[in-house]
């Protein structure tokens, strides 16, 4: 393989497997532009990806998966809300057994699919297939090294780059959007212009889980559906989306960047001996970095941005009430 080709391999390689990141920080963002922190993405993708893969399946249709990802997610919101809006429960506490179930739940339908013998028979749908496959945009995909990188994936890919920059444009130039970040910086002067704050909450914990879904639809489709015992699709992605977004300032836009931060360290443990190969005098020294060191290192880079964003940033565009229950008689 030519130097070209490795390297154009490697970049589309970090997108492809790491663009779940992007959906599980956006959607922890919406949340968080709520007021509330949700530690529950881990739990929540994994229920938006074995819903919307097993219904998508069903039908054929990669469509269909999707919405059943982004609906099975949401209702991981709604009994957030419902618990943390509601009944003022410990935000902390609920997230965390959000994860929990949504877990137990993922290996329950597995384990229970795989011991019918159904789970690899139903997943050989070649409407469903087809849908995952790439999409080369036209004469974008023609351009040097970053044609096939950049514009040669699927719709899933594609729709993660979209939502967040609809998300961004939502909340900086609607009045809903500037409604709810009203709300998570102080929901009693929200509250006392008329902002009917349950309302907000519920539908934008909502609409967060479900975003947090379809990236968990996505990281199904990239591991081809396969169920390993005890591991599951998302493997520590939700968690990584959670520090992603402090990196990402609580920016959508920003949100794609720090994606592709972390994504191009993740995929260096697989692709790094290709790399030092394809380029020796610019990367030679990547062959001889410990493997273990190589599996660490997207985490370890993930903390060291972390402290610098937060030694750095003069602007921070955290919400002020995020975390905080709001008790209405107290206003």
């Amino acid at each position: 393989m030519s130097a070209i080709a490795v390297l154009t391999t490697f970049l589309f390689t970090v997108i492809k497997y790491n663009m779940a990141l992007l959906y599980g920080t956006v959607g922890e963002i919406v949340t968080e532009k709520s007021g509330s922190l949700n530690l529950g993405v881990e739990g929540t993708m994994a229920i938006g990806g074995i819903g919307g893969l097993l219904v998508g399946c069903a039908f054929d249709n990669i469509f269909v998966g999707i919405l059943a990802s982004f609906i099975c997610a949401s209702l991981c919101g709604l009994l957030f809300a419902f618990l943390t809006v509601t009944l003022h429960a410990n935000q902390n506490v609920t997230g965390l057994t959000i994860t929990t179930f949504g877990l137990g739940l993922y290996f329950f339908i597995g384990n229970g699919f795989k011991a019918s013998g159904k789970w690899p028979d139903m997943l050989s749908t070649e409407g469903f297939k087809r849908g995952t496959e790439s999409l080369k945009i036209p004469l974008l995909n023609k351009i040097p090294v970053i044609g096939q990188a950049l514009f040669s994936h699927s719709i899933l890919i594609y729709l993660g780059i979209i939502i967040s920059v609809l998300v961004w444009w939502y909340f900086k130039y609607t009045k809903p959007g500037l409604r709810i970040r009203a709300i998570g910086e102080n929901p009693a002067s929200a509250d006392a212009v008329g902002v009917n704050i349950t309302l907000y909450k519920y539908i934008h914990l909502m609409l967060g889980s479900g975003i947090m879904g379809i990236g968990g639809l996505l990281m199904a489709v990239n591991l081809s559906g396969s169920f390993e015992g005890s591991k599951c699709w998302i493997n520590g992605y939700g968690w990584i989306s959670i520090a992603l977004v402090i990196f990402a300032n609580w920016n959508t836009v920003a949100a794609i960047v720090g994606t592709l931060v972390f994504g191009l360290f993740n995929t260096l443990q697989v692709y790094g001996g290709s790399l030092s190969n394809a380029f020796p005098k610019l990367l030679g020294w990547l062959s001889k970095i410990p493997p273990q060191f190589m599996q660490a290192l997207p985490f370890i880079i993930t903390a060291i941005v972390l402290v610098v964003s937060s030694i750095t940033n003069k602007k921070n565009n955290k919400p002020a009430a995020v975390g905080l229950n709001y008790y209405r008689e107290d206003r």
